[in-house]
């Protein structure tokens, strides 16, 4: 095996730390960035003694200059709550972040690889949602500078792409839980796992009939890694995710019964522009990657909610005050 220098940008997230787990394990010399405004130093702190891994404070915002192979951007606030508190900051996070990426991958003529998301899709109104779909997103809503800020990201990789024959890689993730997952992130899986646990009313927003599809974070780590070491000819956009769809409702019933809760259901009003469907169709990963889930719901909410139970919320703070 060839040891690369990675740089992974959000690398203390949920995402990314479990991504820099995989990468350090396999030998590789990993460079964290992180700002740390919604990620935790602790999802990283078992690797800090690991020769071949390194931490960096620092705003993608920013320029940075490292010496690397590949690029994982992870970098940015991804639950509305958080990225709604500052949404000038999240849209330059996307789209400053992106340049300044690559710019650094132009010179180091290095693999980059853009984390994108279902939210480029908005509310659609093609189901399940294929790559080829251009998105049903209201561009001057509340959650436009998160929608916007990625959908202009993919722009500047693949014209980044054309101009500069860089060696890009676009994936488009849906929604994914796991341990690690931030208590106060505002995320229906550990928001529902939180007040379950507690004993609290379980909040669901509208009448609960609006559906996602949850993929284990291991499931989606082995998806981030295939499309890096996937061909070179191959930029994506790929969807990563789980096309198994539920309701939140039924979601929200599962894990009530999988936690023993007594919680009850509380209906709160739907946010605006809240997708009403959230499906991936995952033939073009399957076909170009090999990759499709293999964790059950089931077998995934039951690790995160060991993880839960054994979290100590007293060291966790919001990192916004919308929760």
């Amino acid at each position: 095996m060839k040891i690369r220098r990675i740089v992974v940008t959000g690398g203390a997230g949920f995402l990314g730390s479990h991504l820099c787990d995989r990468l350090v394990n396999a030998g590789h010399d990993v460079i964290c960035v992180d700002n740390f405004f919604t990620s935790q130093k602790s999802n990283i702190s078992h690797l800090l003694g690991r020769p071949n891994f390194e931490l960096i404070r620092h705003d993608v915002t920013h320029p940075i200059w490292l010496e690397v192979d590949e690029i994982y951007n992870l970098a940015c606030p991804a639950a509305p709550g958080h990225y709604q508190y500052n949404p000038i900051k999240t849209m330059k996070t996307s789209v400053m972040g992106a340049i300044n990426l690559l710019g650094m991958a132009r010179r180091c003529r290095a693999k980059i690889l853009q984390a994108s998301t279902s939210e480029v899709y908005g509310d659609p109104e093609v189901h399940p949602q294929v790559e080829s779909y251009r998105g049903n997103v209201n561009p001057i809503g509340p959650r436009a500078c998160y929608d916007e800020g990625k959908r202009a990201a993919e722009t500047l990789f693949f014209d980044y792409q054309r101009m500069n024959k860089l060696n890009i890689r676009v994936v488009r993730i849906f929604n994914t839980y796991g341990p690690r997952m931030h208590p106060f992130d505002g995320r229906v899986v550990s928001n529902f796992i939180r007040q379950a646990l507690a004993g609290n009313d379980i909040s669901i927003f509208g009448d609960g009939s609006q559906t996602r599809s949850f993929c284990y974070v291991d499931d989606l780590v082995d998806g981030l890694i295939a499309m890096m070491n996937g061909p070179d000819d191959f930029h994506g956009p790929v969807n990563l995710g789980n096309p198994n769809e539920m309701s939140i409702a039924l979601l929200a019933e599962t894990v009530i019964k999988m936690t023993g809760s007594k919680s009850k259901l509380v209906k709160r009003p739907l946010p605006a522009d809240d997708p009403t469907q959230r499906q991936p169709d995952i033939t073009l990963a399957k076909a170009k990657l090999g990759w499709e889930p293999k964790v059950a719901l089931d077998a995934g909410l039951a690790k995160t909610i060991e993880y839960f139970r054994g979290l100590d919320l007293d060291q966790f703070r919001a990192p916004t005050p919308n929760f």
